[in-house]
């Protein structure tokens, strides 16, 4: 067994303490619905949404700095989906990557959660972000940050609408103005007049924030920077915390964000498959950008059914791996963006 074939064992055995149970190998219970209850909180949901109130935590404008949780809970980076805008297994194909038995190559729709000093966020609200976030023992989900508007990124945002009425707040939405805007039109029965709604649960309660490309904001005690990407002709973004960066579907970095991505400890990088392609980058160019920025670790995502893990894991480069769904990344909450 080589060194990444271990490394990777240990970071699927890794036990999840916000279940306090050791997760299964790879991601078993997500396709196989008889598993999936052996992993899931042991915790009694509510059975009508004015029940969710009677576990509401402070707003986030008003959390504490020192809050109890901060020095005991892991600050990690988990990559709840590593795959391209229809997921693999392709719906109808019958490939080798599609039929495999390796669970590695099951790759739910593009998505990050933090568990970060202050609470939790997540990056992007892809289609199964809500399954993404079970498995990972998900509790109270206090902000989303978006990297673009695409909807394999944000059609799953009206799953925070329970998070909503459990904080009994707005949750903020970090993006960019187009983001903004694409999230009303698609998702505009949250943006109504909330006195004709029926009850006040009907609907998500949301607040946009506003961010740019280079100006770091804080969020939850962690430094987040906005990171321009290009994806093809659109203008999306990734981030950087501490010595971590996340960029996604991406087609070619700007020479200003390039000096953002040096001293990395690790750069997940999207890398949609072995063929050139008009908006992402394929193995080959994040091969030759990785070498280029020189993190001390890559991993690859956002990967479609042409790339079977095994096969990449064993063509790339030292210090370059794929990544797969709910691969776990330590954060150093003392680092701050270069």
């Amino acid at each position: 067994m080589n060194a990444r074939d271990r490394m990777n064992r240990r970071d699927l055995q890794t036990t999840n303490p916000a279940i306090g149970s050791r997760l299964p190998e790879f991601r078993l219970d997500l396709w196989h619905s008889t598993a999936r209850p052996a992993i899931l909180p042991s915790r009694t949901m509510p059975e009508s949404t004015q029940d969710l109130l009677q576990t509401t935590s402070p707003p986030l404008s008003q959390q504490s700095a020192s809050r109890t949780s901060a020095s005991d809970a892991p600050v990690e980076l988990v990559l709840t989906g590593s795959g391209t805008s229809v997921g693999v297994p392709v719906v109808g194909c019958d490939c080798a990557v599609c039929r495999s038995e390796d669970v590695r190559n099951h790759r739910t729709r593009s998505g990050v959660f933090v568990r970060a000093p202050q609470g939790e966020f997540v990056i992007d609200t892809g289609p199964e972000m809500r399954l993404q976030l079970l498995q990972n023992g998900a509790s109270l989900i206090r902000a989303a940050v978006f990297t673009h508007g695409h909807a394999d990124h944000i059609v799953g945002l009206d799953d925070l609408r329970l998070f909503s009425f459990r904080l009994d707040d707005e949750i903020p939405l970090f993006c960019e103005e187009p983001v903004e805007e694409t999230i009303r039109q698609m998702f505009s029965y949250a943006f109504g007049d909330r006195s004709t709604l029926a009850h006040r649960f009907a609907t998500p309660r949301f607040r946009f924030e506003r961010i740019k490309p280079g100006q770091t904001f804080e969020l939850l005690g962690l430094s987040l920077t906005p990171l321009r990407l290009h994806h093809g002709d659109l203008p999306v973004l990734g981030f950087r915390t501490g010595n971590v960066a996340f960029c996604t579907d991406v087609s070619t970095i700007p020479t200003e964000t390039r000096g953002l991505l040096q001293d990395l400890d690790v750069l997940i990088l999207g890398a949609l498959r072995y063929k050139p392609h008009p908006t992402h980058l394929h193995v080959d160019g994040a091969i030759r950008l990785a070498q280029q920025l020189k993190p001390r670790r890559t991993i690859l995502t956002h990967m479609a059914h042409d790339l079977d893990y095994q096969t990449l894991a064993d063509e790339l480069p030292d210090g370059i791996e794929p990544g797969y769904d709910n691969l776990v990344i330590q954060l150093r909450t003392g680092d701050r963006p270069a």
